[in-house]
């Protein structure tokens, strides 16, 4: 097995460096490095940058609009435009939704849906989890009923991140209340501007807007606004997991993140207990990178991580938010609160390190649970 970058891969790898380094701009740049929220305005531009290049949907293949990169390839520019200080692409669009539609879409649908995602013309979002059914997606009760050409929509998605902003969503519905929970179910794309589409803004404990509930009532979808055969969602919707997992351990991210631990802590590199903690966490940010090199290296020839993904998402995950709560505690007292003028929070608001930590506690959720993760590991392990 080779771990190393062949001297094409080492030339991409400086190419997208120097591409970061002049085109990120410097206001986005400073917010990302600051662990600050990201605005719609910063995603929008920073995108139709990445479009202007070539470079909006780094893992798409050249008939879909993308560049056709590798895997490899993939992970270098992922990783070069993290520790560039780059916002992280939208992935409801890019590795969620465009994925499914390249390989259970219609040439329509494809036609119709796929140009506007690398562009930024159309913002998405993801309508899986319910008040009842969240890492149990099987348990979704939120009902499509069919009436000749089109579905009558009746339910709720919760936690639904940046639906405040989107265009269209792509959902789980259940579409034969008779089958078990994972039949009957059909994955559906929704225009958010339908009448019967309510979104109620959920505020994150730093008084955030990032999450929301959506109410659907009696909203009609076209049929052909269905992916995949009726009843057949729940395999549509495995694959989408799948995708969201590849990238999830987010090794770039890891590194500027640890840096700026590093940057923040001053003086307490000087306390052994701090100094050791940190140490440990950058030796297992060095072990992740090496597992992560094997996995990019046998998707070389087999294309994808497989069972793979879910250890590289519980990893990832862990020690990220175990690098965010190092940054709070670089801070100390400051990391709690601070005065301001709003009353938001009752006249105080959360310091930026203090929000990042907080927001950081959902990485070990979504894109499933690492406690559902480690269950595909062991049943793919028993299965051997």
């Amino acid at each position: 097995m080779d771990l190393n970058f062949s001297a094409a891969e080492e030339a991409f790898r400086a190419e997208v460096r120097e591409f970061a380094h002049t085109q990120i701009p410097p206001d986005i740049r400073e917010t990302v490095d600051a662990g600050e929220h990201i605005s719609r305005d910063h995603t929008i531009r920073w995108q139709q940058i990445l479009h202007a290049k070539g470079w909006g949907a780094a893992s798409w293949p050249r008939e879909f609009g993308g560049p056709g990169w590798d895997v490899v390839q993939q992970h270098i520019f992922d990783e070069e435009m993290a520790l560039a200080g780059a916002p992280r692409q939208l992935p409801f669009g890019l590795r969620m939704v465009g994925p499914v539609l390249m390989r259970f879409g219609t040439p329509a649908q494809q036609k119709r849906f796929l140009p506007g995602i690398p562009s930024a013309d159309v913002w998405w979002c993801q309508g899986y989890s319910e008040p009842g059914a969240g890492s149990d997606l099987a348990g979704l009760t939120t009902r499509a009923e069919r009436k000749g050409d089109r579905y009558v929509l009746n339910g709720q998605k919760t936690w639904t991140t940046l639906a405040q902003h989107a265009d269209w969503m792509f959902c789980v519905a259940r579409t034969d209340t008779q089958a078990k929970k994972q039949e009957g179910i059909s994955f559906l794309l929704l225009d958010m501007t339908s009448k019967g589409v309510t979104v109620r803004p959920i505020f994150l404990l730093d008084g955030a807007h990032e999450v929301n509930e959506v109410f659907l009532d009696d909203v009609e979808v076209p049929v052909e606004q269905r992916v995949g055969e009726e009843n057949q969602g729940w395999t549509v919707a495995k694959y989408l997991l799948e995708h969201e997992r590849t990238n999830i351990a987010n090794l770039g991210i890891l590194k500027r993140e640890l840096a700026r631990a590093r940057r923040l802590a001053g003086d307490k590199l000087e306390e052994p207990g701090f100094a050791a903690r940190l140490a440990e966490v950058e030796v297992e940010v060095m072990a992740l990178e090496i597992t992560n090199l094997r996995v990019l290296s046998e998707a070389r020839s087999r294309g994808a991580p497989g069972p793979m993904a879910s250890m590289l998402k519980i990893k990832g995950s862990e020690l990220l938010q175990r690098i965010s709560e190092l940054i709070l505690e670089t801070q100390g007292r400051a990391a709690l609160a601070r005065a301001r003028d709003d009353d938001a929070l009752g006249g105080w608001a959360l310091s930026a390190e203090a929000a990042y930590y907080l927001n950081l506690r959902k990485v070990t959720i979504y894109g499933g649970s690492n406690e559902i993760q480690r269950s595909i590991i062991a049943k793919h392990v028993l299965e051997l």
